[in-house]
C-alpha cells in the first residue's frame, strides 16, 4: 500500500517550519501590542492587525496540512500568509509614522541586536518576558524586525513550493505518473510471461518431437 501512494507528499507539520515559528511569535506579540497600545481605538486598527497576523499564521498551517493533496493549495496559502504578513508590517510602519516615533534604521545598533535576537530565538516566551518594561516604539520595532525575517524565510520557501511543482507537479501530475507507471509495468510483466509461455511451448514440442523419434525408432 506504501508503494502504491508513494505519490503523495510526506507534509503536514506545520509546527516545525521555521515560518510557523515566527508567525506564532508575531501573532502573539500583535496581540499583546494592540491590547495595551490600541485599546479604545474607535477604527478597525486593532482587529485589523490581529487578524492580518492570526492570517500569516493559520495559512501557513492550513496550507501545510493541505499539502499531501494539493500542492497547489498550498502554494496559495502560503502566499496569501506572506501577503498577510506584508499588510501588517504596513500598519506597525504607519503606527510609528503618525505618532512620530522612530523606526530605526537597519544599521542602527538597536537593530542589530533585535536582528540578532531574533534570529536564535523562535518561542513567544522569550520575547514576552519582560516586555511590561518596554515602549509601543521597542515592541513595533521589534515586531518589524520579526517580520522581515518572516518574509525572508516564507520567501525562500514559496521558491522552493514553485520548484518543486514545476518539477515534480501537483498532486494530479504525480497520480498520472504513477497510473501510467502501473500500467508499464505491468505491461512489461505481461511481455515476460508471454516470452516465458513462448519457451516453455517451444520446449514442449520440443520434447514432444524427442519422444516422437525414439517411439520411430523402437
Amino acid at each position: 500500500m506504501a508503494a502504491e501512494m508513494s505519490f503523495l507528499p510526506k507534509k503536514g507539520n506545520y509546527g516545525g517550519l521555521a515560518s510557523y515559528k515566527k508567525a506564532t511569535v508575531i501573532y502573539d506579540l500583535t496581540f499583546y501590542f494592540t491590547g495595551k497600545f490600541l485599546q479604545g481605538q474607535k477604527d478597525r486598527t486593532v482587529d485589523q492587525m490581529v487578524q492580518a497576523a492570526r492570517s500569516g499564521k493559520q495559512n501557513i498551517a492550513e496550507g501545510s496540512a493541505a499539502a499531501s493533496t494539493s500542492a497547489e493549495t498550498e502554494l496559495k496559502l502560503t502566499n496569501v500568509a506572506r501577503a498577510s504578513m506584508k499588510e501588517l508590517l504596513a500598519d506597525y510602519e504607519d503606527y510609528l509614522r503618525v505618532r512620530g516615533l522612530e523606526q530605526w534604521p537597519f544599521n542602527d545598533e538597536r537593530t542589530r541586536k533585535t536582528r540578532e535576537f531574533c534570529k536564535n530565538h523562535e518561542l513567544s516566551e522569550d520575547f514576552m518576558r519582560n516586555i511590561d518594561r518596554r515602549s509601543d516604539e521597542a515592541i513595533a520595532n521589534i515586531v518589524i524586525t520579526l517580520l522581515h525575517q518572516f518574509d525572508n524565510i516564507i520567501g525562500a520557501y514559496i521558491a522552493y513550493l514553485e520548484k518543486t511543482f514545476v518539477e515534480q507537479g501537483g498532486i494530479r501530475e504525480r497520480m498520472t505518473a504513477a497510473r501510467l507507471g502501473y500500467r508499464n509495468d505491468q505491461k512489461a510483466r505481461i511481455a515476460e510471461l508471454e516470452a516465458e509461455n513462448a519457451a516453455l511451448k517451444a520446449r514442449v514440442a520440443q520434447l514432444e518431437a524427442l519422444l516422437g523419434q525414439k517411439g520411430g525408432a523402437q
